[in-house]
């Protein structure tokens, strides 16, 4: 595909400035005085706020594996045609990585470019309250600043003040346990969106759509599943049907409409900024591959891996109709789209390759809430017409958290004082296919266990990487070992699959990756 005049223009700035990048980068290294979001925004001021600027399109998937997209896994058993068809045209990367290994944390490192860990650690439960610190700067607060319409479609999972709707003396899971009609503070518009659409989390109470700040229609009935549960075909292993937590719904409610309802109120809502002379930023957060598995009748045994390789085959159809919607209102040239997801796969997934031959994780060891590879290492594709070559692979480590500078490139803002201070911008590795600048990341799910890549080592500085658990059958199939030693020591370059802990032959280097963990972990900022 050619590339547009305006897109080489661009590449060649961007080319030029990158040499000044890489020795703000040494000389952080040397001095450790330079916060990398700050550092990026000293070589890549306001060009892009010179043209005009993209729409972004955020698309976040939830407990989507790194081998739940076939591009990416040609051994599975779920096609994602519209998935490989972004990946096609934009930038499909290999070594990205969600902050945490569950859903809240990581929904908060992307859209603060700090680290999880440095807030909290668990998710909102339900009618959890805000996860945010007071003031926190956000990827949407900072676009709002640069003119653009903030909506967030979908799941949120950061949580609300349900206690200002709390009716005294009831069952706060009851249908009368809140007052509904009363708008719900705390939630996305108070995070720098004008505008939210969701059922907050797909499975956890009240189960009725929100929007903006109210509920939409009134729960009167306590929780009951429909479609009704069907007997697991994962294999009975936690997991058998809808996996929902009790509490107020609203009569009729279906776990299996929501999915298509998101999608559809995405589509609506990108063709209502058709006409407007305004950039707009649309978080999509889907809630799938997630429990509830509810794939609808028509994808219903459309693929070779259950119930829930017919739900991400559906739910990859919904991400063809919003992709489809960006071309019918001529806004694909000039949308940037970034799909990712917040973690691995649930536990379910070793039930999965056992009785249907498909492996969510890949080529990756663990699942969901592990900080082996498989608990964070997450698809990742960038399409920006024009800008980003079409194509390309790109085996760079990167990380959620770096949306927030790199954002911040493109629009021209000038993050504040202590926003994003974890961030790193990566635009010259999209558009150029420069180094990434973060040769360092920290892995954590639960508050005891942290793991440090740099380069191509990886130190768990725990006895395992692994928190769900793991069949016996699936450490004999795949020769997996119980680890005898305090922690685990990994070359990723030579050993992707951490079946080798190398944590007896390498004291140096445990010591020297121990001591930049407790480093970042002090300093406030990557180094």
């Amino acid at each position: 595909m050619k590339l547009h005049r305006r897109g080489t223009s661009r590449r060649k700035e961007m080319t030029e400035n990158w040499d000044t990048m890489m020795r703000h980068k040494r000389n952080r290294r040397l001095l450790g005085l330079i916060p990398p979001a700050f550092a990026a925004l000293l070589v890549f001021p306001c060009f892009y706020a010179e043209a005009a600027p993209p729409n972004i399109l955020l698309i976040y998937t939830d407990d989507q594996g790194f081998g739940d997209f076939s591009a990416q896994n040609p051994d599975g058993k779920i096609p994602t045609p519209n998935l490989d068809r972004l990946a096609a045209e934009g930038m499909r990367f290999t070594d990205a990585h969600s902050s945490s290994g569950i859903c809240t944390p990581s929904r908060y490192a992307l859209l603060t470019g700090r680290y999880h860990w440095r807030q909290g650690h668990g998710i909102v439960g339900i009618h959890g309250g805000p996860w945010f610190d007071q003031g926190r700067f956000t990827m949407a607060d900072m676009l709002r600043e640069q003119g653009y319409l903030t909506a967030c479609i979908g799941k949120w999972h950061l949580g609300w003040d349900w206690d200002a709707i709390r009716v005294e003396g009831t069952d706060r899971l009851a249908p009368d346990g809140h007052d509904w009609s009363k708008p719900v503070p705390g939630g996305p518009l108070e995070r720098g969106f004008d505008y939210y659409f969701g059922d907050d989390v797909p499975n956890f109470p009240p189960y009725t759509w929100i929007e903006n700040d109210r509920i939409l229609i009134a729960p009167t009935v306590p929780f009951s599943p429909l479609p009704e549960p069907q007997p697991g075909d994962e294999g009975g292993e936690r997991m058998s049907g809808h996996d929902s937590r009790d509490g107020a719904m609203v009569d009729g409610w279906r776990l299996d409409e929501v999915p298509p309802r998101l999608a559809e109120r995405a589509v609506e809502w990108i063709a209502e900024q058709k006409d407007l002379d305004q950039p707009f930023f649309l978080y999509w957060s889907w809630t799938g591959p997630h429990t509830p598995v509810v794939p609808i009748e028509e994808f219903q045994g459309s693929t070779e891996a259950g119930p829930y390789g017919d739900f991400m085959h559906q739910l990859d159809f919904h991400l063809g109709q919003v992709l489809d919607a960006l071309d019918e209102h001529g806004l694909s040239n000039n949308t940037l789209v970034i799909f990712s997801s917040d973690n691995g796969p649930e536990d379910i997934a070793y039930a999965r390759i056992r009785n249907h031959g498909h492996v969510s994780s890949g080529p990756l060891r663990g699942v969901k809430r592990d900080i082996w590879e498989g608990g964070h290492r997450v698809p990742f594709v960038v399409r920006w017409p024009g800008v980003i070559e079409p194509g390309q692979i790109n085996d760079e480590l990167i990380s959620q958290i770096d949306l927030m500078a790199t954002l911040a490139a493109i629009v021209g803002c000038e993050l504040p004082d202590g926003a994003a201070e974890d961030s790193y911008n990566l635009l010259p590795v999209w558009t150029e296919g420069r180094p990434s600048p973060r040769d360092t990341l920290v892995h954590n799910t639960s508050r005891d266990r942290y793991a440090i890549r740099h380069g191509d080592w990886l130190l768990i500085d725990a006895p395992s990487g692994g928190v769900s658990r793991v069949p016996d059958w699936f450490n004999e199939q795949f020769g997996y070992q119980n680890n005898p030693h305090p922690g685990e020591l990994y070359h990723l370059g030579d050993d992707l699959a951490q079946k080798h802990n190398l944590w007896p032959q390498h004291p140096d280097k445990i010591e020297q990756l121990r001591a930049m963990l407790q480093e970042i972990r002090a300093s406030g900022q990557v180094r």
